[in-house]
């Protein structure tokens, strides 16, 4: 669930919702292992194989985003006050007079692609592709730059099902079309541990396939849950909502891949060490597709339609904003899938949303990993069950959210950090906000210093709840600790399964694409 079904305008899980291709899955970047002539980024950008796999969508335009920037340490400040101060920044960064390059890219009805280049110094670019083989594109500068436009397989593997179970989201399990908007996340508590009596979403032996590919009909209700405690067979074991099947397995996307030299993005790589790109996906408007989004919103509709005032092309004029995709999660997770948050790295607005979702999350979530044995970062005083709990503003659920927010996330060792520089660890405020994959050129760009095609980073982002401070014995977790298997094998609960799948179902290439071929 990166960015999977997402914004709701374009939700397939919604029963009267078809797949898009405006439906953004993934963003990876980071910085490549072929360093041959020079250093060079991997981006790439998955989205919906719609009408096919190879097959591109000809009413839709795709952006990749980049800036390029030097390395910011943040203060350690953990009061809310320095996080409203780290976020003034971010608005006065990306929104004054702030233009990215961009990648753009349109595909023809006969499947030729026209690829434009804009902003970078190494100069512009204005080609067209066959789709679905390798390319060399020759700059102004003399740089390579490496381009797969085409159908692979999705790089994205996790247990899609187990993470709805954990929020109860009916659309998942039942038959919700998009118009029922208050029949989506039910108020039930958010739980990584079955609820007992919770028989809405709780794993049904009669219904193995519920919620993944088996729907119900709704039932008339009451759609909440009573109980107040978690669920526990005879032996005392927990039965945990997640499988570790990947619900991804033998699914195709459409990709777009660059490889591109760092010093075509930038005129100071050496001091540019921080990548950061975001995608978004429009659509022609006389096309006159999702018509939930309107062709030109109002600024109270869509606080993007106020940002991007006067700053859109000719071109882009005659498309309207769908998706957008940076960090994994930041919309389909914390963003709650809402159209008007498609932001991107203007969404220092959806900062005081992010803390109270992530205290609505720590309530569900604390009292799970808890109850497993593990230490928390979420202040939920010692609840013995999951609460379902929601916040009118970000001021009030901070203190319970703050360690979550400020901590420091820590890696399982330092092969993430090749270059051996000191390099600070980063923590959720500054992942979140901006919406962008920042990849970092002195590490392996994998998550939070970028997103690598193999990391696992639903069941990383997870490991934003536990406490990352080191216990009474002097160990700390990391975000790699919930992918341990000798964890679940220990722990009191079922199945003894790290939360998702701990690889791809297909071995990514070593050459570029890099990503496996398709089914």
């Amino acid at each position: 669930m990166a960015d999977h079904n997402d914004p709701n305008a374009v939700n397939s899980i919604f029963s009267d919702i078809d797949v898009s291709a405006a439906d953004l899955y993934d963003m990876f970047g980071y910085p490549s292992d072929d360093t041959d002539g020079g250093e060079k980024v991997l981006i790439a950008l998955t989205f919906a194989a719609v009408p096919q796999t190879g097959v591109f969508d000809t009413d839709m335009l795709y952006r990749i985003n980049v800036s390029p920037q030097p390395r910011v340490v943040w203060d350690d400040d953990w009061s809310f006050d320095a996080l409203m101060a780290y976020v003034s920044a971010v608005k006065d960064r990306y929104l004054t007079g702030f233009h990215a390059a961009e990648i753009r890219v349109r595909v023809d009805a006969s499947q030729r692609a026209r690829v434009t280049l804009t902003g970078f110094p190494g100069g512009d670019v204005d080609t067209v592709l066959e789709t679905n083989v390798n390319h060399e594109i020759e700059t102004p500068g003399g740089h390579r730059i490496k381009a797969f436009l085409g159908g692979r397989d999705d790089a994205f593997f996790n247990d899609l099902p187990g993470f709805f179970r954990s929020i109860n989201y009916a659309p998942q399990f039942y038959h919700v079309p998009q118009a029922m908007t208050q029949v989506r996340e039910l108020p039930i508590p958010k739980t990584l541990l079955e609820l007992e009596g919770n028989h809405l979403f709780n794993y049904d032996p009669a219904f193995p396939d519920h919620g993944r590919g088996m729907k119900k009909d709704l039932p008339p209700g009451p759609l909440t849950w009573e109980g107040d405690r978690f669920y526990q067979d005879e032996q005392g074991n927990y039965r945990f909502v997640y499988s570790g099947e990947d619900a991804q397995s033998g699914r195709n996307v459409n990709a777009l891949v660059f490889e591109v030299p760092l010093a075509f993005l930038t005129n100071d790589p050496d001091g540019d060490r921080v990548v950061s790109c975001w995608s978004e996906s429009w659509v022609l408007k006389a096309a006159s597709k999702i018509e939930t989004i309107p062709d030109d919103p109002l600024w109270i509709e869509s606080p993007r339609a106020l940002l991007e005032t006067g700053r859109h092309d000719e071109e882009l004029r005659r498309y309207k904003l769908v998706d957008t995709v940076g960090q994994p999660f930041a919309d389909a997770g914390l963003s709650e899938r809402e159209d008007n948050r498609q932001l991107g790295a203007n969404n220092f607005w959806l900062a005081p949303t992010f803390v109270k979702r992530l205290a609505h999350l720590g309530w569900g979530f604390g009292p799970s990993i808890s109850a497993l044995g593990l230490r928390c970062s979420f202040d939920h005083d010692d609840s013995p069950v999951s609460v379902h709990k929601k916040y009118a503003t970000a001021l009030t659920a901070f203190p319970r959210a703050k360690k979550t927010v400020f901590q420091h996330l820590n890696m399982p060792d330092d092969s993430w950090n090749p270059s051996g520089k000191e390099i600070a660890l980063r923590r959720p405020f500054e992942i979140f906000v901006p919406n962008v994959c920042a990849i970092d050129m002195d590490t392996t760009g994998t998550w939070p210093f970028g997103r690598r095609l193999e990391d696992q980073v639903a069941t990383r982002f997870l490991s934003m709840f536990l406490d990352m401070e080191p216990g009474p014995d002097g160990t700390s977790y990391h975000v790699e600790t919930l992918a341990d298997q000798a964890l679940w094998d220990a722990a009191p609960v079922w199945p003894k399964t790290p939360p998702n799948p701990l690889r791809n179902d297909k071995d990514f290439l070593t050459e570029f694409p890099y990503l496996a071929e398709p089914w």
